[in-house]
């Protein structure tokens, strides 16, 4: 069976569906819809993964810099996501995606003068996509379209709808790739991504701000241990751009434009590939006052058949 890793197909999605917070804190969820160089099937077959991703949202910051936190109601929004998905590849062209997110989140805000503090636990906005790799023989160039659904719950009582773990919308989403070798003996690698979402469908009288996530690295892949064990160092860098929301809420203080440097690692044995990365904030741009975190982390366990 030809060697499967998560594919840059599958990588623009794999690194979570998260929603997208904006409410008085610029999430900046999205950009792991983007990033690791990772996954090119190398033929037909399948992948699943499992990936957890970590934000811890405690900076209010508005404009290009930090600002003081009485300036924000929202003092803390810290998640655990948790995405379980699948692509297969029929052929060396078309294949197919889902991706199903569980939420944890912990939000702390002040109202009346007094903190409260909520935890709310949710499965998320599944997305479903269809694959298309088939511009370039080794399959190192390709198109990923489909929608994001509004299975998370958007209506929990204690959460400002940006803060809801579900959108409530319904998305058109649209993504390309690319990869290439460096050297000719094909140690270094380069990728780049690019995903664009936007909603067609809402509910709630909320509106979320479209996004769009794009990133560019290089990875090296000349780290052999033993035989069928590799490791592999990778760095990118990473831009997210999001709209304003609409309707109701606070729109005033949704949307950001936010660059990012992450070094990241995998370790591939076999079919089985564990991939981790940190996401550091070097510019961000925000409307009104939210909160930001200074770092994101993910981690991707994948398995190919």
């Amino acid at each position: 069976m030809p060697r499967s890793r998560l594919s840059p197909a599958a990588a623009v999605l794999a690194a979570a569906s998260f929603p997208s917070l904006a409410f008085a804190c610029a999430c900046g969820c999205g950009v792991f819809d983007v990033g690791s160089s990772a996954l090119i099937p190398y033929g037909p077959g399948g992948i699943a993964w499992l990936q957890y991703g970590f934000l811890d949202q405690t900076q209010n910051w508005s404009g290009s810099s930090r600002a003081p936190a009485a300036d924000n109601g929202d003092k803390n929004i810290r998640t655990n996501f948790y995405t379980v998905g699948a692509q297969y590849m029929f052929n060396e062209s078309w294949g197919v995606m889902a991706e199903v997110p569980y939420t944890d989140r912990h939000f702390v805000t002040v109202d009346s003068g007094a903190p409260e503090t909520f935890n709310h636990v949710s499965l998320g906005d599944i997305r479903l996509m269809g694959v298309y790799s088939g511009f370039q023989p080794d399959m190192s160039a390709g198109i990923v379209a489909g929608a994001k659904l509004p299975t998370g719950d958007s209506t929990y009582a204690h959460f400002d709808p940006d803060v809801e773990i579900g959108s409530g919308s319904t998305d058109l989403i649209l993504g390309a790739y690319k990869t290439g070798a460096l050297t000719s003996d094909q140690s270094f690698h380069w990728f780049g991504q690019a995903m664009w979402q936007h909603e067609i469908a809402t509910q709630h009288h909320y509106t979320p701000g479209s996004e769009f996530n794009a990133a560019a690295g290089i990875s090296f892949e000349g780290w052999d241990l033993a035989p069928n064990v590799n490791v592999a160092p990778l760095a990118q860098v990473i831009y997210s751009h999001r709209g304003q929301d609409s309707g109701i809420g606070d729109p005033e203080n949704t949307g950001y434009d936010r660059a990012l440097v992450s070094p990241g690692i995998s370790l591939a044995v076999d079919r089985w590939k564990l991939y981790a990365d940190a996401e550091f904030a070097v510019y961000q741009n925000v409307n009104g006052n939210q909160l930001t975190a200074p770092v994101a982390f993910k981690a991707i366990v994948s398995y190919g058949f």
